[in-house]
């Protein structure tokens, strides 16, 4: 059984889940516990959305929006940290849910529609 399905199975982490997933995954593993420790993943109606060093990044599934995961990851395998923080949001519930589309979160963001 790997990491994340103990962790799927536990529900919430423990030390020696922390552990395991820094070991398993190394340095992406311990950034993804520090993300949903900071509460930076949120659950929109469409997507996981992760608030990463210097911008958000879209998840959903393996896929990711971060530079790690379209230059390297989707090529080689793997997954970026934001991803690993995602599953690890999701197996916790430690997650913020935005009663939103993302999409419409971006095009209000990006051009003021929707505004009234």
């Amino acid at each position: 059984m790997s990491v994340l399905e103990e962790l799927m199975t536990a529900g919430h982490l423990t030390a020696e889940l922390e552990q395991k997933i820094a070991r398993e995954h190394g340095i992406r593993g311990r950034k993804a516990i520090d993300l949903v420790r900071a509460g930076r993943v949120k659950k929109y109606r469409d997507f996981f959305v992760v608030e990463g060093k210097g911008d958000l990044y879209v998840v959903e599934g393996d896929f990711c929006t971060c530079r790690d995961y379209l230059y390297r990851l989707s090529k080689n395998g793997g997954l970026c940290y934001h991803s690993l923080a995602v599953r690890i949001a999701a197996a916790t519930g430690e997650y913020e849910p935005v009663d939103e589309w993302y999409s419409d979160h971006i095009l209000r963001r990006e051009y003021g529609e929707g505004q009234t």
